[in-house]
């Protein structure tokens, strides 16, 4: 069994990259994704998230302000806040998957996409989290680069939403993609404490060479690994 943490800053492909580790036989959770749903009504982390937060970021129909939040996050410097209830959550669901998959197949590659697997370990949100890895593969390109894909990824989803009747401006996502970047450890400092780099800067047929050696290294690394208690 091989427990994988795939990371990278916004705009830096990461979900695409996990997308072809999947289609390569990886299993993959997305820590996104998690935290969308233990954020959803009926889970503790909303009632959390609510209590500290207060009404205010609480819709109409009894979801979560995800503006609001990520207004008081990113605008209002209220990020570690958030972090410190969602983190935790989320890191319990991911191992909680971890050792029902290894249950069913000892010799599993379990890769759990997250953007901030060094910033939760390095701000206390959910630590020692990074040493829950046997590997860590981090997804990297030029900041200008990502804040591009970003703007266009937000315009994108604009364009085929329901229509809204103040959208954002490019130069208002382009700010808000900057000031998500600066709240992140940047690629220089993450770099070296990585196991693998896979450079995402062009054509995803590049990146896709990458990934597929890391996986076959991945694969016979699990499968040397002799199945035990998960941490």
């Amino acid at each position: 069994m091989l427990r994988v943490g795939l990371t990278g800053g916004l705009g830096s492909g990461k979900t695409t990259v996990a997308a072809i580790f999947q289609s390569l036989g990886a299993h993959v959770i997305s820590a996104d994704a998690l935290g969308r749903e233990l954020m959803s009504p009926g889970h503790d982390v909303y009632d959390q998230i609510v209590q500290h937060f207060g009404p205010s970021v609480v819709l109409s129909d009894g979801t979560l302000n995800r503006p609001l939040l990520a207004d008081l996050a990113f605008r209002h410097n209220r990020l570690a806040e958030l972090n410190q209830i969602v983190h935790p959550a989320v890191v319990a669901a991911q191992q909680q998957w971890a050792n029902h998959l290894f249950a069913r197949d000892p010799h599993a590659v379990a890769i759990v996409e997250s953007a901030l697997i060094f910033e939760a370990d390095r701000q206390g949100s959910a630590p020692g989290w990074r040493q829950r890895f046997d590997r860590i593969i981090l997804v990297t390109a030029p900041v200008e680069t990502r804040v591009t894909r970003y703007v266009d990824h937000i315009m994108h989803v604009v364009s085929i939403g329901h229509e809204q009747p103040n959208p954002p401006l490019p130069a208002e996502i382009e700010a808000d993609s900057r000031r998500r970047i600066a709240a992140q450890i940047p690629d220089s400092e993450k770099i070296p404490l990585a196991d693998y780099v896979i450079t995402n800067d062009g054509p995803i047929a590049a990146a896709r060479a990458q990934i597929e050696r890391i996986y076959a290294e991945l694969v016979r690394l699990s499968a040397q690994t002799s199945p035990g208690p998960t941490h």
